[in-house]
């Protein structure tokens, strides 16, 4: 297996005198039932060898225990897809679960002291600031008019593969079209990935979902410091892969800081979020460095172009599995839009309005079960700060890494009842058929309390201007039919080499990409 490639050699050091220790703790009792903490359902080694299907391992442990324990040097390692204890450790007791030390050390190669890294005061300096931003017109309006633009300019090219007969991997050219999405309303600059012309808008994505991928091993992989040390095998790469985002990150700073430096550029909106940030970083020199900077634009990064791609990805792997579903979402979207099969593609994004995508309940319906089954981060590690009793009435240490799973928690029928593996749209509605939010302790998606998703509506739009608009255009089929979709495991949830489509024009009349106007 890939990650045992690099590791196989120090691990199996370790492994016999760790799996004797963790069969003496077995045999002995040592005191697990009497100190009431949950028992140990296996071990580092089973995550290691279950580490391509980590997430269904998890959901295989689950079902049977809900919550569970598993053995690691490092600290103790405790899973739950109990919502009571979600409620706990995200709202409850918010005050003694956080990333802590463990989950920075982990992440901080790639995240830095970004808000997905941190807690305390850089936390509330982010949380506070971004909260602000992402609830202003100015950002709300600029964000759609950038979705518009890039899902009209990924019309182009599936209509350019549709016409040829040709397959795409479609989640290549969501991924592409997400960065640039990302860097526009994000840093203002015009990365322009998805044409595949631009050799470091490449680079970056290849090197970004590389970290993000090599990040995650770190939670099992623990000999990864003494790799960092040495300067070997999967660290070495990761090192490289952090100075290609580096190189490119920090130039984007410098340069957007010398083009607010000149008079003309007062007179512009600042619309992006990074021109916002560095407003900030003049009133606060000290504390908002060219350091901090770019750990927050490749948190956001992470946050806008991977969470989204993945999504839309799962999406329409969804909407080939069933076709009615597909042809009840095109329905839902001709009637909202009143469009035809010649309305011109750049008019009929224009045409959609907060107010429009609001009349697509069913479009809304198939998204949130799309994240109900397979949400963009599936597992969310925090950290115990001090000894605590769960709802569960079991006891967690100060030290132990408490995550929470929504992946498994989408498929645990004690949640969502016997059809819970089904994918239904309708489980959403109420009885008037109206969309019906579900408690977000038991959808966790977004995750909930202090911490929730502050970019959920950002997220939504996007998802949903992207999906309204293909669908109206094109129908999706599996290239082939046979071949496994599997996840991939990496930070967040994306599709394992990819997701091949073959598409078709809906109507018969040319794609028109120019406006009539």
């Amino acid at each position: 297996m890939e990650i045992l490639n690099d590791s196989v050699s120090l691990t199996t050091t370790f492994a016999a005198i760790l799996l004797t220790f963790y069969a003496v703790k077995l045999l002995s009792g040592d005191s697990v039932q009497k100190k009431r903490y949950h028992k140990l359902r296996g071990s580092v080694f089973h995550q290691i060898f279950h580490y391509n299907r980590v997430h269904d391992y998890h959901t295989d442990l689950c079902r049977r225990f809900t919550t569970f324990r598993l053995y690691h040097p490092g600290c103790g390692y405790v899973y739950t897809a109990d919502p009571a204890n979600v409620e706990y450790i995200l709202k409850t007791n918010f005050a003694n679960y956080g990333k802590g030390k463990y989950n920075y050390d982990n992440m901080s190669d790639l995240l830095g002291d970004g808000i997905f890294a941190v807690d305390g005061d850089k936390w509330r300096h982010q949380r506070k600031l971004a909260s602000h931003e992402f609830s202003t017109k100015v950002l709300r309006d600029f964000s759609s008019a950038v979705f518009k633009s890039n899902a009209v300019k990924l019309v182009g090219i599936i209509s350019d593969l549709a016409s040829s007969n040709q397959a795409m991997d479609i989640q290549d050219l969501f991924m592409r079209s997400t960065l640039d999405s990302i860097f526009k309303v994000g840093f203002g600059v015009e990365l322009d990935s998805l044409s595949g012309l631009n050799e470091e808008g490449r680079r970056f994505a290849k090197a970004f979902d590389e970290s993000s991928e090599l990040i995650l091993r770190h939670y099992i992989d623990f000999t990864w410091k003494i790799k960092r040390f040495f300067n070997i095998g999967s660290e070495a790469k990761l090192r490289k892969n952090v100075q290609v985002l580096d190189d490119l990150v920090y130039r984007v700073i410098q340069q957007k800081r010398e083009s607010m430096s000149k008079q003309e550029y007062n007179s512009v909106k600042k619309e992006d979020i990074l021109s916002r940030f560095l407003i900030e970083s003049e009133k606060d020199p000290e504390n908002i460095s060219d350091k901090y900077l770019r750990d927050i634009i490749l948190n956001f990064t992470i946050a806008g172009r991977d969470t989204t791609a993945g999504t839309l990805s799962w999406f329409f792997y969804i909407l080939c599995l069933h076709p009615n579903i597909q042809e009840k979402v095109a329905a839902e979207v001709k009637e909202a839009t009143s469009a035809t099969g010649d309305t011109p593609i750049a008019d009929f994004a224009e045409g959609l309005t907060e107010k429009v995508l609001d009349k697509m309940q069913y479009l809304l319906a198939t998204i949130t079960e799309t994240l109900r089954l397979y949400p963009a981060v599936p597992e969310d590690p925090k950290i115990c700060f001090s000894d605590d009793t769960l709802p569960d009435g079991f006891t967690v240490k100060k030290g132990d890494m408490l995550c929470y799973l929504p992946y498994s928690m989408g498929r645990m029928k004690f949640i969502w009842g016997e059809d819970a593996e089904v994918f239904r749209p309708e489980r959403w509605f109420n009885e008037n058929g109206i969309f019906r939010p579900e408690n977000p302790f038991k959808f966790t998606a977004f995750q909930a309390g202090p911490r929730i998703c502050l970019g959920k509506d950002f997220a939504h739009r996007q998802i949903k201007i992207f999906a309204a608009i293909l669908v109206h255009y094109f129908t999706f089929n599996l290239s082939d039919e046979n071949k496994p979709v599997e996840a991939r495991t990496t930070m967040t949830l994306p599709i394992n080499h990819g997701l091949h489509l073959q598409a078709s024009k809906r109507h018969r009349q040319k794609i028109n990409l120019v406006s009539a106007a």
